[in-house]
């Protein structure tokens, strides 16, 4: 029904009632429910300035089920390969010790997946979400990694720490705020503290630098230190590892969608622009997965076994009974051809006898061998003296 206007109150309007009105059964007697419609919409109706209908227009068709068509069907995301199986790990098995922060701990979890098929590596994670270099009264890490050291006893050692080091510092009975020199002078010599505890066992140490935040002032303040660490670190005898690369775009700038390890691109940040996705931890590991190997060696392979007595193949015995002796047929030390050779074993080989490719003439010498007989830079005149075109 159309609405009233100011005129139609003051002087009537015309009379709805009298009009042809829309009945909600016509709507369903008119169209219907088949496959080809979904629930049907009331029509338009359009009216004209005296009030009455002019056009009845049906809903519009929203569905092609009934068209023949047959919808493309939506492409399937690769399928995410599954976690390799872990294995028992050998008695001598080298031990990778992962230590620091919230970022640490994801990272730790990883690389128990990454060598969890290798018998010869074990992962252990010893972090603490909230830790760092500033607050010692939280958790004091030149403290505990010595004990952590003794029980582990680690051939890799792998930190990292500093997400959580952007505030005040407590020096003696100051305050420093983040930033001010003398804040800077105490962090450098508590990285070189830590380091050193490491690097004094004659241990080879990891450090892992910050990644890129979503806060430029953050990401600033991550450059800075991470600039500390690789000066530092580098100084007590321990390796940077830098993943600043593995997080940014090709600006340099802070993405939270990026490549993983396969070249895919999936979600690499959290919503709050610090912590990171499984996808980005996965990267985060791979980045140090390629220095631990490079210690471990061979250990960290999957097809590693342990040879003792219970897999050793069974030894094959001479024949005869145990205990007695098998006669052999003795060989004359002045007739050594009997057994194919002309000398025995110990003599001077002979010299070998060296001949020069024209390789060697032309550069030893600037000798260039003859062409052969007939070829087209073959210059010598024939037997007859007389020189063929």
């Amino acid at each position: 029904m159309p609405r009233r206007n100011l005129l139609d109150y003051l002087f009537g309007g015309p009379r709805y009632d009298r009009y042809e009105r829309y009945d909600r059964s016509e709507r369903y007697d008119r169209y219907e429910r088949s496959d080809d419609y979904e629930r049907p919409r009331a029509p338009r109706r359009r009216y004209n300035r005296e009030g009455s209908i002019t056009k009845v227009t049906p809903p519009r068709q929203r569905s092609n089920r009934g068209s023949g068509r047959t919808a493309a069907p939506r492409p399937q995301q690769p399928a995410t390969p599954p976690a390799p199986e872990p294995v028992a790990k050998l008695d001598n098995a080298k031990q990778i010790l992962v230590v620091g922060d919230f970022m640490a701990g994801g990272l730790g979890t990883e690389l128990e997946t990454t060598f969890a098929s290798s018998p010869g590596v074990a992962v252990t994670r010893r972090s603490d979400g909230s830790s760092g270099l500033v607050r010692k009264d939280h958790f004091d890490w030149p403290a505990q990694l010595p004990a952590m050291l003794d029980e582990v006893k680690p051939a890799v050692v792998v930190v990292m720490v500093g997400a959580n080091d952007r505030q005040q510092m407590e020096i003696g009975e100051a305050k420093e705020k983040f930033r001010s020199d003398a804040w800077f002078k105490e962090y450098e010599a508590r990285v070189t503290q830590l380091a050193g505890i490491v690097t004094s066992r004659k241990l080879p140490l990891l450090w892992v630098g910050l990644p890129s935040f979503q806060s430029p002032s953050m990401t600033a303040d991550a450059v800075t230190l991470n600039t500390i660490y690789r000066n530092q670190v580098g100084k007590a005898g321990g390796e940077f590892v830098d993943i600043w690369e593995g997080f940014v775009d090709e600006d340099g700038k802070f993405v939270i969608t990026g490549s993983d390890v396969n070249g895919q691109q999936v979600r690499l940040r959290e919503s709050d622009g610090i912590a990171l996705t499984k996808a980005g931890k996965k990267k985060l590991a791979f980045y140090v997965e390629k220095f631990v190997r490079r210690h471990v060696g061979e250990m960290a392979s999957p097809d590693l076994v342990n040879l003792d007595g219970s897999n050793l193949p069974a030894l094959s015995s001479l024949p005869g009974a145990p205990g007695q002796n098998v006669p052999t047929h003795p060989i004359s030390l002045s007739d050594p051809e009997l057994d194919g050779g002309k000398e025995l074993l110990g003599a001077a080989p002979p010299p070998p006898v060296l001949v020069e490719t024209p390789r060697d003439k032309l550069v030893r010498r600037g000798e260039l061998s003859p062409a052969p007989a007939g070829r087209i830079d073959d210059y010598r005149m024939p037997a007859g003296g007389t020189a063929t075109r």
